[in-house]
């Protein structure tokens, strides 16, 4: 491996998510990307490069280009931009770019945005631009859902490892419980398991109340190389990206031999740790994908928590509490925080910088030093882990 520069997260800023009908875009990432210029406590012109992630501008918004956009509306022309797509790992897989970036020595300072708005389009454009991070020509001709496909990997599951349906929607209720108290989730209100099991069925298996919503909303993170610490200052907590891994896998359930794991997951997470020299007992605070609770269960197994068929152990058995074991997707996660897709990644990595600067108010976990951050594309077509570390 060759030798690269450390990378360190200088600021964050995002948006609430929710239902933004007066606000487009552009205003959006404009907004996210200026709070977290703020927070770094830098100017915009010392921005070398932009990176957006985002999935379906284009046929949501018919509107590409954002990198360019952005630089526009940020004021700074000329700078380096582009748009990156990894289907619900948009936000993920641009933060990479970005994390790459810096650690390459080609840029000293790069802000990434993740970005999404969906609430103003109606559900069959959303639902079509969804299936699009599944193969259109062997499986999204057929009519299926990417609900659909993640009900199949939850019926295999079940069937696979017997585990009953209440113990993987308890996933919706953890969730929602620790929103209460984050001021930028979408549903800020506790649900029961009675309520999640009796919420309609939208793919059998998965009840209305085990997915994540449509959202609109904005994340944004400022990555700097150590030189531009020394020369512009630093934060009093400072965080550093100790490793940034992107894997695939076969893109469609059908190609693969065993549906209930994402061997992406797996590699990324392997050599993310490998490269951060720790292993998932040293992780104080986690952040899973669970757009389904059935993934959230799943991504605990694969990134190293639990052993196969027993994620739902440490879900009932409160481990993934804020006192717990592995305390996980503590500001509500992708089910109750929300999931505009392109933007969740950089949102995940918003919560995690939180907890380990210590601002994560009444969902704080006790001096947290390492979190790691998992953004899924597809049905674990892209997967992209984060690891970071508080050095000071």
């Amino acid at each position: 491996m060759v030798d690269t520069r450390k990378v360190y997260v200088l600021g964050i800023g995002a948006t609430p998510i929710g239902e933004h009908w007066d606000e487009s875009l552009r205003t959006l990432m404009t907004k996210a990307a200026t709070s977290a210029i703020e927070d770094a406590s830098i100017e915009r012109k010392d921005v070398d490069a932009i990176f957006v992630g985002n999935m379906s501008s284009g046929p949501l918004q018919g509107q590409e280009h954002l990198g360019s956009l952005l630089a526009t509306w940020l004021g700074i022309p000329g700078v380096a931009a582009c748009k990156v797509e990894a289907a619900c790992a948009s936000g993920g897989a641009a933060f990479h770019q970005g994390f790459l970036g810096v650690a390459s020595g080609v840029y000293d300072c790069v802000l990434v945005v993740g970005v999404e708005k969906m609430t103003d389009a109606i559900t069959r454009d959303i639902t079509a631009a969804l299936i699009m991070a599944d193969d259109q020509d062997y499986v999204a001709f057929t009519g299926v859902s990417f609900v659909g496909l993640n009900a199949l990997v939850y019926k295999a599951y079940m069937d696979k490892y017997a585990v009953e349906q209440e113990d993987i929607a308890l996933f919706a209720v953890h969730d929602h419980k620790q929103a209460v108290n984050n001021e930028l989730a979408q549903y800020r209100r506790p649900v029961t398991l009675s309520a999640v099991m009796s919420s309609p069925l939208i793919a059998d298996p998965i009840h209305l109340l085990e997915c994540a919503p449509i959202g609109d909303g904005s994340a944004s993170v400022v990555l700097c190389s150590e030189e531009f610490l020394k020369k512009y200052g630093g934060r009093d907590v400072l965080i550093e990206v100790s490793a940034s891994i992107v894997a695939t896998d076969k893109l469609s359930l059908y190609d693969r031999d065993d549906i209930t794991t994402l061997s992406a997951s797996v590699k990324a997470s392997r050599k993310a740790y490998k490269i951060a020299k720790i292993e998932p007992k040293d992780v104080d605070v986690l952040e899973v994908h669970d757009a389904f609770t059935i993934l959230g269960v799943i991504h605990l197994e694969d990134l190293g928590f639990a052993r196969k068929g027993e994620g739902w152990r440490l879900l009932k058995d409160g481990e993934l509490e804020i006192d717990g074991k592995i305390p996980t997707n503590t500001m509500g996660g992708l089910k109750a925080r929300g999931h505009p897709v392109g933007a969740t990644g950089v949102y995940q990595v918003f919560d995690v910088v939180k907890q380990l600067r210590g601002e994560a108010g009444k969902n704080q976990v006790d001096s947290p030093e390492v979190g790691v951050t998992q953004s899924v594309g597809g049905v674990g077509g892209t997967v992209v882990v984060n690891v970071f570390r508080r050095v000071r």
